[in-house]
């Protein structure tokens, strides 16, 4: 079973992915911040994270480079789903090494055909 790390620190986000992935077969774990989302990044190494951008702590942009920067993590695939809409956040997503971007509101159908294209 594949596993995904969903970080957001809003819950009604957290619980719909979850609620929706857990539904396709995929293994959901949680992280409602920056700090944490490394951390589980790095014992579970899932196969995909999802990342908000806002968080507490550090952000989910510094997540991403940390993530892509280590010869342990770097295989993990990361979706950015953020409300920064602006060119110049989308570029900064993309630069960490995001494997792509989505803005919210997002449809949920772009959401798991984007994680099904990276991870099966």
């Amino acid at each position: 079973m594949k596993k995904i790390l969903v970080a957001d620190d809003d819950n009604n986000v957290l619980f719909l992915i979850t609620e929706l992935l857990t539904r396709q077969n995929y293994q959901v774990y949680q992280a409602v911040n920056g700090d944490q989302a490394l951390r589980e990044a790095g014992s579970l190494h899932p196969d995909l994270m999802v990342l908000d951008i806002m968080m507490p702590g550090i952000d989910g942009i510094e997540v991403c480079r940390r993530v892509k920067a280590s010869p342990d993590t770097r295989d993990i695939k990361v979706i950015m789903l953020t409300a920064k809409t602006s060119g110049r956040d989308i570029e900064a997503g993309l630069a960490a090494g995001a494997d792509h971007y989505l803005t919210k509101p997002f449809r949920i159908n772009e959401l798991t055909n984007k994680i099904k294209e990276l991870i099966g």
